[in-house]
């Protein structure tokens, strides 16, 4: 259980990220609408789904660096206080700073978008406490960058994207074709209050791994 545990947890914050409509199925409904264009919703879920993979991998590098560089368990401690500290941020001002990318966007800007949208809502820093495994298993700098190492934290974030991926063209074709937006005005959960409470656990119980010593 504690080889599989960090891929059930990626698999299950993919499904997370892909469930929030902030991620991108909602733009890729609303994009599909505003030009009248069923495939054009299906050519935008692949260009959500990248920049959000690009958001994850960008910081599981930056822990693989400061793996290598600095004690393991100061980077654990370190990880811990910034999750808390990003969900009292999200909290606070995350409602307030929007990523703003109009409808005419091309599959670029939809990109980047998305690649914005996961950082500001600190995806990446949700899976650190599934990645921490994968990427600080071994101490040395030999074997954190050994091929192995590199191509086990490739395929986590391919696994969680893929989830992801999958989960928001499920939630996108099943509003599109048969639910409608409608639905969100009378069915609408405050996805925001979910998103910074999960920040806050996650830094919570790396934090008590920390502390005793796991």
């Amino acid at each position: 259980m504690t080889e599989i545990w960090p891929w059930l947890a990626l698999a299950g914050l993919g499904a997370f990220h892909g469930l929030n409509p902030a991620m991108g199925w909602l733009f890729a409904v609303a994009l599909g609408m505003h030009r009248q264009s069923r495939a054009v919703m299906f050519q935008a879920l692949p260009a959500i789904a990248l920049g959000h993979a690009l958001s994850i991998v960008s910081i599981a590098g930056l822990i693989l660096l400061t793996g290598v560089m600095i004690s393991q368990r100061v980077v654990l401690f370190g990880a811990s206080l910034l999750l808390i500290a990003w969900a009292f941020h999200h909290y606070l001002f995350g409602h307030r700073r929007r990523v703003r990318i109009g409808l005419q966007t091309g599959l670029a800007g939809l990109l980047l978008w998305s690649f914005l949208m996961a950082t500001a809502h600190g995806a990446g820093l949700m899976v650190l406490p599934a990645l921490m495994p994968l990427c600080l298993s071994a101490p040395p700098l030999r074997e954190i960058t050994a091929q192995g190492s590199v191509l086990a934290v490739l395929a986590a974030v391919g696994l969680h994207s893929g989830v992801m991926l999958a989960v928001t063209g499920l939630i996108a074709v099943s509003i599109y074709d048969w639910i409608g937006l409608g639905i969100l005005r009378k069915a609408w959960i405050n996805v925001d209050v979910i998103w910074t409470i999960a920040l806050a656990a996650m830094g919570i119980a790396l934090l008590a791994s920390v502390v005793l010593g796991n």
